[in-house]
């Protein structure tokens, strides 16, 4: 894997879903066709957020997709098509090779090109 190529580097796309059943349609989805090699759905949380000039609280369900840099926009593209939010929480978060684990780097992206 070279360094500063960008169709050769990992993102995660952390987002926030109303329940695991949802998060888990749009991850079989996005894993299905390409786009994610991986989701991890982690437990419920509780997320505090101002929403229409009011704090509300809510619980959710963290997914994390594991895709390439290539791939990214379009699985953003997916899950806001698939997600019942008006504005949902995506945050694409680049990874870096040092530190990482190589073979599961190449892994991630022998599986989302």
């Amino acid at each position: 894997m070279k360094r500063g190529s960008e169709m050769d580097q990992v993102a995660v796309l952390y987002t926030t879903w109303p329940d695991a059943e949802t998060a888990e349609r749009a991850a079989e989805a996005a894993v299905g066709s390409g786009l994610a090699a991986c989701v991890n759905i982690l437990g419920a949380g509780r997320s505090i957020f101002r929403w229409q000039g009011k704090i509300e609280c809510a619980d959710e369900t963290v997914a994390l997709f594991k895709t390439s840099t290539a791939k990214a926009e379009i699985l953003t593209q997916l899950i806001i098509e698939r997600h019942p939010y008006d504005v949902p929480a995506i945050l694409a978060l680049n990874i870096e090779i040092v530190g990482s684990n190589p073979a599961f780097l190449a892994w991630i992206l022998e599986r989302s090109r």
